[in-house]
């Protein structure tokens, strides 16, 4: 992002300049391994009779088979056939993976597909099976029915190990239903900037937490690790995540670089790692980030020299998708450097054919060792004998009923409960008085999407609807049926009718976001929906307010507070809103079925400045209705300049073109309003003569969207086909996209992968152009949407324009 953006979103940016200033104070990225804490993976996953059964199966691999071993590749750019000519050694789901492309499909769908793998590869090469790894971060989410519970920063709120430990337990039965035996989880980071995207993948910003919860989620996901005894059917592999300071980042800049010193390092951003190595976690998930400039997929000092060494991890340390690529001198296809510094699995979704390629000549020109190579290997076949996927009899794993289960569902409705976090509460306006006349309202009433976030269903979770939770409950329905149930009237309505209601709950809060489209310039709340016009009006109307807040982080929302007579921070909660309800609604007695228990993880800001410069609440706070407290009025002024956050992924909403894109126009096209699925939602652009239009605006760096298998997309209509061919830029670089029209008449969306352009030389590092679409006489297309985002299948380029 380009300097003058960053001035005129009103970021600080003399914290950035400091930390440019702090790399070069506070070292080049080189860990010393004695200011490490000693850890040591448990005997049992390098037992006697396991080591000689792997030295075995290495005697008898080819050079083929090894390098398969170190590849990973994502279910939507490969098949099982694929196996027989590329030994593949793991296999993924990604965020917007199905199986045979299908987001929604069923448990009894996903554990065909992994029988089908899993029989391919014991076919193929040595017979080793694929080892199958999924992000199940809050259950086991991308699977529609399965239990959703909160994400782990509201699950920090609870401050409860023995409730992450039934999580974990339930996680793991249900990701082991599906046939599938390895999670992308614990995440263990630390955030520390509030602006990170990902921050409510952290279950505090306190270590402490971070250290306690480990051993427990760890142990809880895979067992007690017993010195011979495989891991049970109904227990899967972990993944301690992401290794090192993914939630220390300057800035809060996902995938960035933590500026910060190795004892902050070490006491901070490392503090999850020895309990969970010594609970047994049987792999490691190295992160985008770097420390001191140094990309952690190539700091051999810390994968090998720390985690291996030091701290004794005999497991396997898997890499993030495609950020191998991101090492300078690699590519996501060629990166001999990784392996090198310590990765023993390239998580190489859509680029494992040619890494497997280059990583085989590699390992026969010696770039590679032997060495090196087979204790890759090793590695990975330590987790597949633990796992029980070894031997004539392997573990079966595969039971759907255990999907979204009623014993789960009952925990995951406990944890939704122990999350909230009660900040204001004027008057004893809670809880809910049995047979009150209630209005649940707010956009994020019944919105199943809002309260689950990001990772859910799809990667961004944006889509997500009740239908794909049959036993979930939105919190605005769960109100409804508490509030009958005890006498009350309960309606969802947009706005009061003519019955003035008793008291008002508003939902509202962030959108669902994941990586990449989650970063903030800075901690304000910007509602989109009328939010504080709904709560105004309703208390300009003498109803009391309940606002029921739905966020990844707490934010500055000072005006919601002060307007609202209650304040209940929610997080992402997850399937389950009867556990909001249990909270805010009174049984027949008057009596609430749960108090407030949730404390905050996380400290809260008075303001939108970040780095956080003064809490308005720390943590630790939190109210309850046997400890109330009176909360005067609270700062209002966001103490930033608040404008428009700058749009790295959409270009173009419903028609209109999002700031801080500017639409230019060759004077042979024109532009008019026109309904393409709603009223005025698409813009007609026509051509009378060869021209195009482009958006323009501020540099933006789209490396990381290059590696994580971003597309170009265009939601259109074509209304008349013209003459001559259709282009399509980025960066710079045009493609002839005649053949991806839709038919005439037709809606239809393009994708096109952003490497298509990159490939022909596009300027990824600052792309200024994200859209310029030519064309000749009489073409008329209508558009509704463009932007970018990340896809779950492999798609083929175009060509090249003439």
């Amino acid at each position: 992002m380009s300097k003058g953006w960053k001035a005129r979103a009103g970021i600080v940016v003399l914290p950035l300049l400091l930390g440019t200033t702090a790399l070069h104070a506070q070292g080049s990225g080189t860990a010393d391994p004695m200011k490490w804490p000693a850890a040591h993976s448990p005997s049992a996953i390098t037992s006697p009779k396991t080591e000689r059964a792997i030295d075995l199966l290495i005697k008898k691999m080819t050079l083929e088979q090894k390098v398969g071993q170190v590849i990973q590749g994502d279910i939507s750019a490969m098949t099982p056939d694929d196996l027989q000519r590329y030994p593949l050694g793991s296999i993924l789901a990604g965020g917007n993976s199905g199986p045979y492309g299908d987001e929604r499909a069923d448990a009894a769908k996903w554990l065909k597909l992994v029988q089908e793998y899993r029989a391919a590869s014991r076919k193929a090469g040595a017979g080793i099976p694929i080892l199958f790894g999924v992000d199940a971060v809050h259950g086991h989410s991308n699977v529609p029915g399965a239990t959703i519970f909160p994400h782990n920063i509201g699950l920090g709120a609870s401050h409860d190990p023995d409730l992450i430990r039934r999580i974990g337990e339930a996680t793991a039965e249900e990701i082991a239903a599906t046939g599938i035996e390895w999670t992308f989880a614990p995440t263990l980071a630390v955030p520390q900037d509030l602006r990170w995207g990902r921050a409510y993948e952290g279950y505090s910003s306190d270590p402490k937490v971070i250290a306690e919860y480990s051993s427990v989620m760890v142990e809880a996901l895979q067992g007690r690790l017993g010195a011979v005894q495989e891991l049970p059917a109904n227990k899967v592999a972990a993944s301690a995540k992401h290794f090192l300071a993914d939630g220390g980042t300057a800035g809060g800049k996902d995938q960035g670089d933590a500026q910060i010193s190795e004892e902050e390092l070490v006491r901070v951003h490392g503090a999850g790692y020895a309990p969970a190595i010594n609970a047994g976690a049987l792999t490691v998930m190295a992160s985008f980030s770097s420390w001191n400039g140094v990309k952690n997929h190539g700091n051999r000092s810390l994968l090998t020299d720390v985690l291996k060494k030091r701290m004794g991890f005999e497991g396997l340390v898997v890499g993030d998708w495609n950020g191998h690529g991101q090492i300078p001198g690699c590519t996501p296809t060629d990166c001999a450097t990784a392996i090198n510094a310590g990765l023993d699995l390239y998580m190489a979704p859509d680029s494992w054919k040619a890494l497997f390629d280059n990583t085989l000549r590699q390992a026969r020109d010696g770039t590679i060792s032997r060495a090196r190579l087979d204790d890759a290997v090793r590695r990975n076949l330590r987790v597949k004998f633990k796992l029980g996927l070894m031997g004539a009899k392997p573990v079966e794993r595969g039971n759907p009923a255990m999907l979204g289960a009623d014993k789960h569902l009952e925990v995951a409705r406990e944890a939704v409960a122990k999350s909230l976090v009660l900040l204001k509460n004027e008057g004893s306006v809670l809880p809910i008085r049995p047979g009150a006349n209630v209005l649940v309202t707010g956009p994020g009433a019944d919105s199943m999407a809002m309260q689950a976030g990001g990772w859910t269903i799809t990667w961004q979770g944006t889509d997500t609807s009740p239908a794909d939770f049959p036993k979930g409950r939105t919190i605005g329905r769960a109100i409804v049926e508490a509030v009958t149930e005890v006498g009350g009237k309960a309606e969802i309505a947009a706005a009061p009718g003519a019955d003035k209601p008793d008291i008002a709950v508003v939902v509202f809060g962030e959108q669902p976001y994941a990586e990449f489209q989650g970063d903030l310039p800075n901690q304000m709340f910007q509602p989109l929906s009328g939010e504080l016009e709904l709560i105004k009006s309703l208390k300009d109307r003498g109803v009391p307010v309940v606002a029921v807040f739905l966020s990844g982080r707490p934010m500055f929302v000072g005006k919601a507070m002060n307007l609202a007579d209650a304040f209940v921070a929610a997080w992402q909660p997850g399937s389950q809103g009867q556990g909001v309800a249990d909270v805010l609604v009174a049984g027949r007695d008057g009596k609430p079925k749960r108090d407030f228990a949730g404390t905050l993880s996380f400290d809260w800001p008075q303001d939108a400045r970040a780095p956080m410069v003064d809490p308005l609440f720390k943590v630790g706070h939190g109210l309850s209705y046997v400890k109330p407290a009176k909360l005067g009025p609270v700062n209002e002024d966001p103490r930033v300049e608040v404008g428009p956050a700058l749009s790295e992924t959409t270009y173009i909403r419903a028609g209109k073109v999002i700031d801080p894109w500017r639409l230019g126009l060759d004077s042979v096209v024109t532009m008019r309003a026109v309904d393409v699925s709603a009223q005025e939602d698409g813009r007609q652009f026509t051509w009378a003569g060869k021209g195009a239009f482009a958006l323009d605006g501020p540099p933006i760096d789209v490396q990381r969207q290059v590696n994580g298998g971003f597309v170009l997309r265009i939601d259109w209509r074509l209304d008349t086909r013209g003459t001559g061919p259709v282009t399509a830029s980025f960066g710079g670089v045009a493609l002839d996209v005649s053949a991806l029209l839709p038919a005439a008449g037709q809606t239809g969306m393009m994708r096109i992968p952003l490497t298509c352009f990159a490939a022909h030389g596009a300027k990824i590092a600052a792309i200024g152009q994200p859209l310029r679409l030519g064309a000749d006489k009489g073409l008329i297309v209508s558009i509704r949407n463009a932007g970018i985002e990340g896809v779950g299948e492999a798609i083929a380029c175009p060509p090249l324009a003439k």
